[in-house]
């Protein structure tokens, strides 16, 4: 229980998903780490994203976590499931539990999927909805992100954006939010997209996963979080303002020594040498 819980994000979207961490283990330690030097990484090759991911886990590794949550539905995309077979502790993405999210919300069967365009590309959450006998309609939504970090998420760009994205959303009741950035547009999404279509996000059901498996929260912690940041520190807390704000010390970490820590797992993971 003494040992933190490692959280990580190409940027801030994935404070929404520690978030949600901390409201089921309010006791519990957290590392939050963002890539914010080299954010986004939806439009990034997935190879790429996949050794960024192996570097930033195998870092977090290194300070002793009990376990690593992937808050980055581009990230889990690429290097899930190798990457939990490759480190020492347990690891999570945020897919499965937003695929689980939207079978558990779905009538009618017939279920749409917004992301990155990194996300949507990979064609991983639109396999596994199908694999459970769900119709798929699925929309890259690449302005989504910076819209959200300039704060412009209630702003008619907004609006104008949303509606552009879903013209040619058909039928369906469950629209799921395939980025972490994306809870923050849903007043704006759920306006477009009409009372009859609900949304859900992977935040609650992958911190309920977590929770259930590390054991719950024992009470007994002090619920401290520490971040570290690749890019500055006065940026990342600016722009996450726009998704709640920080809390704990933020620590700068050159993106260099960053990449010395990946070298000895990339040496040994094929693909990444």
């Amino acid at each position: 229980m003494s040992q933190p819980i490692g959280v990580f994000d190409s940027g801030v979207g994935g404070l929404t998903v520690l978030k949600a961490l901390r409201g089921r283990l309010p006791h519990r330690d957290f590392i939050y780490f963002g890539d914010t030097a080299r954010v986004p990484y939806g439009r990034k090759p997935k190879a790429m994203v996949r050794e960024f991911a192996y570097e930033i886990a195998w870092f977090l590794q290194q300070l002793d976590v009990c376990g690593i949550v992937i808050a980055c539905n581009t990230a889990s995309a690429s290097a899930l499931p190798q990457l939990a077979d490759d480190l020492e502790v347990p690891v999570w993405g945020v897919i499965d539990p937003g695929v689980e999210a939207a079978r558990r919300v779905t009538h009618s069967g017939y279920v749409g999927v917004i992301g990155t365009k990194g996300t949507i590309a990979s064609g991983v959450y639109q396999g596994k909805l199908e694999a459970l006998g769900l119709k798929v309609w699925a929309e890259a939504c690449p302005m989504f992100v910076p819209l959200v970090e300039e704060g412009l998420a209630a702003s008619e760009e907004a609006e104008v954006l949303a509606r552009h994205y879903l013209a040619k959303m058909p039928h369906i009741d469950t629209l799921l939010l395939g980025c972490t950035h994306y809870p923050v547009l849903k007043p704006v999404i759920q306006r477009v997209a009409g009372p009859e279509v609900t949304l859900v996000s992977s935040a609650d059901v992958t911190a309920e996963v977590v929770a259930a498996a590390l054991g719950g929260d024992d009470g007994r912690g002090d619920g401290r979080v520490t971040h570290y940041v690749t890019g500055g520190v006065a940026a990342y807390q600016h722009t996450a303002e726009a998704i709640g704000g920080v809390e704990g010390k933020v620590i700068p970490l050159d993106v260099t020594r960053l990449s010395d820590a990946g070298l000895s797992v990339r040496s040994s993971v094929p693909g990444l040498a």
